[in-house]
């Protein structure tokens, strides 16, 4: 049995605080000191910073600056700066009202801002950002490709 997504990551990340409060260590909790912690538990502990983009005002700013906003999102996936990027539905998941999210990869903080301030979408004002660094830890991407026809399947 596998336990996936949030609650996996909440159940490893209990299971080493609680392992290293048995052993007499206070854990640290700075950023720095869990990105270390995850490193020696043998995690991934890959820095990269999420941009969460939202409108604001109406969709018609969104859709003036969308061309310019993919041209520049495609340059991002290209030179293996963007990592994922897509919308957000409502709560509902039934309309979207012009929210996304952008995952780069980036040396600090200040690059990933810079990153996200030269967005069409931002540097117009059609939407604005809130950004944090994340850390991924677990995860897996499976891709099923046959060679004789060249077709691929990402799940």
């Amino acid at each position: 049995m596998f336990i996936t997504g949030l609650p996996a990551m909440m159940t490893a990340m209990n299971f080493i605080l609680v392992k290293e409060e048995r052993m007499g260590d206070a854990p640290d909790l700075s950023w720095q000191g869990l990105v270390g912690m995850c490193r020696d538990k043998g995690l991934l502990a890959k820095e990269l910073y999420v941009v969460f983009t939202r409108p604001t005002g109406g969709p018609e700013a969104i859709f003036e600056n969308l061309e310019e906003h993919l041209a520049f999102q495609g340059e991002l996936e290209a030179k293996g700066i963007m990592f994922g990027a897509g919308p957000f539905p409502n709560d509902a998941g039934d309309e979207w009202g012009g929210e996304g999210m952008v995952i780069i990869r980036a040396d600090s903080l200040e690059e990933a801002t810079k990153i996200a301030d030269s967005d069409p979408m931002h540097a117009s004002g059609a939407r604005d950002y809130t950004i944090r660094p994340w850390l991924l830890n677990e995860g897996r991407v499976m891709v099923d490709l046959t060679y004789s026809s060249g077709r691929y399947k990402m799940d």
